[in-house]
C-alpha cells in the first residue's frame, strides 16, 4: 500500500487500471481511448474513493487558472465520456454516482499501487489475430430493424468461432481437445431507461442461442440463468470463470434510441484476463444498409484475411435458421415475452403468453414465437398457475405449429416433450423429443434438466444423475437444477446426499423452500420427526395457511401422533378454500399416512381424469411407500405407463 510519502503510479478498480503517468487507462490490460480532462476527473474522483468530490473542487484541479469555460456543460460531457469507457450507468452507477448538485462520488473500491512492479520477461508466443475496436461503417437502407441487431448477433458468433477455430489450428497437442466452455455475461443496458432491460437482456439470450449453434464438437455455452446471475452483482472475471467453469467471457453494452442503435462487445480469456478481440457497432435503424448477410459476408472476409482459412468465411455465410422473422415488431415483441417467461413467476407467465400471441399476430409464420408460448403454457400447467386441462392441449398445439414450421427448433420438441410425459403420460414420444432436443442443441441446459426428470421418474437413476449434471455445466448457478438434482437422489433413497445436495441450494438462497420441502419429507422417511418439524417451522408459513397445516399433517401422520394428526388435518381443512391451482400437491401431503390411505388415493386418481403432472413421479416418490401393494394403486401406475 502506497504511504504518504510515495506518489501514486497508478489506481485499480474492478477490471480497470489507471496509469497516472502514462496518463492511460486499461481494462484488462487493454489501453482504452480517453480524453485528457475526463482521464484527470477520474484520478481526482480515485484520490478520495467513497467520499464525495464537490463540483468546485473539480473546477480548481481542472481548471486552475481560472479559466472561462462553460463549466457545468465541461464537468458533465466529461462525466459521461467517463461512464461511456466504463460502461457505467447513471441511474444504476457502479462506479460514479451523482450526488444531487453537490458533485460526483466513487463507489467502487479501489487499490492504490505506488510503484510498478517489474515486468518478468516472458518467452514470445503465437498471438490469435487481434481485432481492434472500430466503430462500423454506415451502408445504404435496411429492410428490417430487428435484423441489424440480429445480424450484429450473428457476426459477433462468428468472430467467438473463429477465434477458437484459430485455436485449435493453431494447437500442436495430438490430444483431443475438450470443449472449450464461453459465458456471454448480460448485455449492458446503457440507456438510462430500466424499461429498456428487456432488449439487451433478450441480446445477451440471443448471442447464447446463436453461439450454442456454431462448433458444437468444441464448443459449449453457458445458458442465460446461470449469467444472469451477475447483471446485478458483478465480480472478477476470474471469479466468474471458476463459478461457472468457462475459459472465455463475452462482455458488452447495447444503447438504443428511436433512430440508432449501438453494440459494443468483446471477448476475454479468463486465465490472463486478455482481450482477444473486440468491436463497435454504430448503425441507423433507418436509411441503412445493415442486411445481416451482408455484414456477415463482410466479418466473414476479415476472419479469411486473418486466419488465411476459408472456413471462416464459410462461417460467416451461415444463413440464419428459418424461424426467424422478417417483422421488427414481432421481434421486439418476442424479446419482451422471453424476458418475461425468464422470470419464472405465475404472473411472468401470463406477460409472456400475451407477448408471444402478439409477435404471433404480428407474423403468423415466426416459428420462435410458437415455441415461446409451448415452453410458457407447458410451464404454466406443471408448475399449476393454470389448469392443465385447458393448458396443456395449447402447448402441444403450439408446439407443433412451431415444427411445422421449423424442424431444428430444439426448445419446441423439448416442449413438446414436457406434454408429452406430463398430460399425455406417453413416455417414449418423450424420450424421442428430448433427445431430438439435445441432439439439435447440446447446449440447451433444460432440455438436460427436463430429461434428466424423465429418466428419473422411470427409476433409471444412474443415467437421469448424468444428464443432471450435463444441465449443472451448462448452467451452474441454476437453483432449479440443483434442486432437481437433489430431488433424483432423493427419489433413489440416497438420502443424506440429497440432504447435503439441497442444503447447497438453501446456502444459494435460503428462501428457496422447494428444496426445504424436500428436507422435511426425507427426515419423515428416516424417521426424524423432531428435525422435520423444526424444518418445516423454518419455512416461513404463516398458522393461518393450509400449507402450514399440510405439512404438520404429514408428519404428524407419519410419526403415529393421532391427536396432533387429526388437530393438524382439521386446521387443514378448515383452511384449504384458500388453495388455488396447486390444491391437490398440498393435499396430497396432508393426507399422506397410514390411516389416510383411502383419501390420497381418490386424490391420486382425480389426478388421472386431471391429466395432472403430480402423477409423473408416483412410481418413485417414497411419499407413496404405504400405497404402493395396493391394488388401485398398481392399476394407477398401468394407466400411466409405469408399470415396468
Amino acid at each position: 500500500m502506497a504511504t504518504a510519502a510515495e506518489p501514486i503510479r497508478s489506481y485499480e478498480f474492478g477490471v480497470f487500471t489507471v496509469e497516472v503517468t502514462a496518463g492511460e487507462l486499461r481494462k484488462h490490460g487493454v489501453r482504452l481511448k480517453v480524453q485528457e480532462r475526463p482521464f484527470q476527473l477520474l484520478v481526482c474522483l480515485l484520490e478520495k474513493p467513497g467520499e464525495i468530490v464537490s463540483r468546485d473542487e473539480l473546477r480548481q484541479r481542472l481548471w486552475p487558472d481560472g479559466t472561462f469555460v462553460d463549466f457545468d456543460h465541461n464537468i458533465s460531457s466529461a462525466i459521461n465520456k467517463l461512464r461511456t469507457v466504463l460502461n457505467d450507468s447513471a441511474s444504476n452507477p457502479r462506479f460514479i454516482e451523482t450526488v444531487g448538485s453537490r458533485g460526483y462520488r466513487f463507489l467502487a473500491e479501489v487499490k492504490r499501487i505506488s510503484s510498478d512492479p517489474a515486468a518478468a520477461s516472458q518467452p514470445a508466443k503465437q498471438q490469435p489475430p487481434e481485432i481492434p475496436v472500430i466503430a462500423a461503417t454506415t451502408v445504404s437502407p435496411p429492410k428490417s430493424r430487428w435484423k441489424v441487431v440480429a445480424g450484429i448477433t450473428l457476426i459477433l458468433s462468428v468472430l467467438v468461432a473463429g477465434y477458437f477455430q484459430w485455436v485449435r489450428k493453431t494447437s500442436k497437442s495430438n490430444v483431443p481437445v475438450s470443449r472449450v466452455m464461453v459465458a456471454v455475461l448480460p448485455f449492458q443496458n446503457l440507456t438510462g431507461d430500466p424499461g429498456q432491460d428487456y432488449f439487451s437482456d433478450g441480446l445477451t439470450e440471443e448471442m447464447i442461442a446463436e453461439l450454442a449453434r456454431l462448433n458444437q464438437d468444441h464448443q459449449g455455452v453457458i445458458a442465460r440463468t446461470s449469467v444472469m446471475l451477475y447483471k446485478q452483482s458483478p465480480k472478477p472475471l476470474d471469479q466468474i470463470g471458476r463459478e461457472l467453469g468457462v475459459q472465455y467471457v463475452m462482455e458488452g453494452s447495447v444503447r438504443r434510441d428511436s433512430s440508432r442503435v449501438r453494440i459494443t462487445a468483446e471477448l476475454i480469456r479468463v486465465k490472463d484476463q486478455s482481450q482477444l478481440w473486440a468491436r463497435e457497432y454504430d448503425r441507423e435503424l433507418n436509411n441503412s444498409l445493415a442486411l445481416q448477410s451482408e455484414i456477415a459476408q463482410e466479418i466473414g472476409d476479415e476472419i479469411q484475411i486473418s486466419l488465411g482459412d476459408v472456413n471462416g468465411a464459410k462461417a460467416a455465410n451461415h444463413p440464419r435458421p428459418t424461424h426467424s422473422t422478417a417483422s421488427y415488431e414481432a421481434y421486439d415483441l418476442y424479446l419482451r415475452g422471453r424476458y418475461f417467461w425468464n422470470k419464472r413467476t405465475s404472473a411472468g407467465f401470463w406477460q409472456a403468453a400475451s407477448y408471444f400471441q402478439q409477435a404471433i399476430a404480428k407474423d403468423p409464420g415466426y416459428a420462435s414465437a410458437y415455441a415461446g408460448l409451448a415452453d410458457t403454457f407447458g410451464l404454466m400447467s406443471t408448475w399449476y398457475a393454470a389448469p392443465q386441462q385447458e393448458f396443456m392441449p395449447k402447448a402441444k398445439a403450439a408446439a407443433l405449429n412451431a415444427l411445422a414450421l421449423d424442424d431444428s427448433l430444439a426448445e419446441a420438441h423439448a416442449s413438446l416433450a414436457l406434454v408429452a410425459e406430463s398430460y399425455d403420460y406417453d413416455w417414449q414420444t418423450a424420450e424421442k423429443e428430448f433427445r431430438r432436443a439435445i441432439q439439435l442443441n447440446p447446449d440447451y441446459a433444460t432440455a438436460h434438466q427436463w430429461y434428466a426428470e424423465h429418466l428419473s421418474w422411470q427409476g433409471r437413476f444412474d443415467e437421469a444423475l448424468v444428464e443432471s449434471e450435463r444441465a449443472r455445466q451448462l448452467d451452474p448457478m441454476s437453483l432449479i437444477i440443483a434442486t432437481d438434482r437433489g430431488t433424483i437422489l432423493y427419489y433413489a433413497r440416497k438420502y443424506d446426499r440429497a440432504i447435503d445436495q439441497f442444503r447447497a441450494v438453501l446456502e444459494m438462497d435460503p428462501g428457496f423452500n422447494t428444496a426445504r420441502s424436500f428436507i422435511v419429507t426425507m427426515y419423515v422417511q428416516q424417521g426424524k420427526f423432531a428435525e422435520a418439524l423444526k424444518e418445516s417451522d423454518l419455512m416461513g408459513n404463516a398458522e393461518d395457511s393450509p400449507c402450514y397445516w399440510a405439512f404438520k399433517a404429514y408428519i404428524y401422520n407419519h410419526s403415529g401422533n393421532g391427536s396432533q394428526a387429526r388437530h393438524a388435518l382439521a386446521k387443514f381443512e378448515q383452511l384449504s378454500p384458500r388453495l388455488q391451482s396447486d390444491a391437490i400437491l398440498a393435499r396430497l401431503y396432508a393426507y399422506s399416512g397410514s390411516s389416510q390411505q383411502g383419501k390420497a388415493m381418490l386424490l391420486l386418481e382425480q389426478a388421472y381424469s386431471e391429466h395432472s403432472p403430480v402423477l409423473t413421479n408416483i412410481k418413485v416418490d417414497p411419499k407413496y411407500d404405504n400405497l404402493r401393494q395396493a391394488p388401485r394403486f398398481q392399476e394407477l401406475l398401468a394407466r400411466v405407463n409405469l408399470n415396468h
